[in-house]
């Protein structure tokens, strides 16, 4: 009999929970329709057409808004493809961020190709040798609950791998117009859109 693994809905939704201020940046796919289906929030920046790109634009975030906490949650296809990320934060590790990666081993929207993780590569072990001081890797619903703690409470730059299942869910999508998504964002952080 296989090991159980997390449903990715209630695993993203269980990060997500009291989330106050907490700002999150999604990987396109399906951390977006999680983010989505958990609960559409204007402090939720949705990457569309950004492959590779989740990492860095969440480190940017949390490098310039110190006082809030920042998640990005992302999957193991796009997180490969930004390794590089890895190394950039672990030099400056701001302590709001928070790196959540849903590792269901396969390439989930190019047809559920199995991924570089699902034959046995261990992106946690990339974020250790980055110098990120905390990362693990996440297999039940109390390491979710300490990883959503950790985040709300800035404890250091943090990484984990939470090993999903590689279920095709219903699609909740959020908003498609990259330029709302940004000005929406913009807006709830104060700031003037453009």
């Amino acid at each position: 009999m296989g090991k159980q693994l997390l449903d990715r809905r209630a695993a993203t939704a269980a990060l997500l929970q009291d989330r106050g201020d907490l700002l999150v940046v999604t990987g396109l796919g399906s951390p977006s329709y999680d983010a989505m289906a958990a609960g559409d929030n204007d402090l939720n920046y949705y990457l569309w057409a950004a492959m590779g790109s989740a990492a860095t634009v969440g480190f940017g975030l949390a490098m310039t808004r110190r006082e809030k906490p920042v998640l990005v949650l992302t999957g193991d296809g796009e997180m490969l493809m930004g390794l590089g990320a890895l190394a950039t934060i672990g030099q400056k590790l701001p302590p709001n961020l928070t790196v959540a990666v849903l590792d269901n081993g396969h390439y989930g929207e190019t047809g559920m190709q199995k991924s570089h993780t699902g034959n046995g590569l261990e992106l946690a072990r990339f974020a250790e040798a980055a110098n990120f001081p905390w990362s693990r890797v996440i297999e039940d619903m109390d390491g979710v609950t300490e990883l959503r703690d950790r985040m709300h409470a800035k404890n250091g730059t943090s990484f984990a791998a939470l090993k999903i299942a590689a279920d095709e869910l219903p699609r909740a999508l959020p908003p498609r117009d990259a330029v709302h998504v940004r000005n929406r964002f913009r807006a709830a952080l104060g700031h003037s859109t453009i």
